[in-house]
């Protein structure tokens, strides 16, 4: 299984491509993670919310391929605690689906890209930059498989 997560944004800082290459690069080959970054909306005047978040969807969108299951990051998805995303995660291998995450603009998702999701994933109640999701998404889903591989990484739970 590939894991990719797709986001909206481009040229990110520097700390936030080596926090996340650093977790992408300890993640095993039978669950590689990937980032697929995609452009944002260009922002105006004349543009309202909803035409901002069409083109975002159609970036997104372009990107997933038919036989990939979609989770999107959504403020009111599904909270794991680290034990429940490790049996998701096995839920997720067993399957043998490839699997992308999605994190969204600034003004969340369109509805057609939460049609195309399977399910909806919170990271937590609070509210984080965009940029840092990738950080913590990318570290999450480690944690989660050293769980499942029974390394030291994770204390606690």
């Amino acid at each position: 299984m590939k894991i990719r997560l797709v986001a909206v944004g481009q040229r990110m800082p520097t700390w936030v491509e080596n926090g996340f290459n650093e977790y992408a690069r300890r993640m095993p080959r039978e669950c590689a993670l990937e980032l697929v970054e995609v452009a944002a909306a260009k922002r105006g005047r004349a543009r309202s919310a909803t035409q901002l978040l069409a083109e975002e969807a159609g970036n997104l969108l372009a990107v997933v391929k038919p036989t990939e299951q979609v989770i999107a990051l959504t403020e009111q998805g599904r909270q794991y605690s680290t034990l429940e995303l490790s049996r998701q995660m096995k839920a997720w291998l067993q399957g043998g689906r490839d699997m992308v995450l999605l994190v969204g603009g600034a003004d969340g998702f369109a509805p057609e890209v939460l049609q195309r999701a399977s399910s909806t994933w919170s990271l937590s109640r609070l509210t984080y930059a965009h940029p840092l999701v990738r950080v913590v998404l990318a570290e999450q889903l480690y944690r989660a498989w050293s769980v499942l591989q029974n390394r030291p990484y994770h204390r606690g739970d």
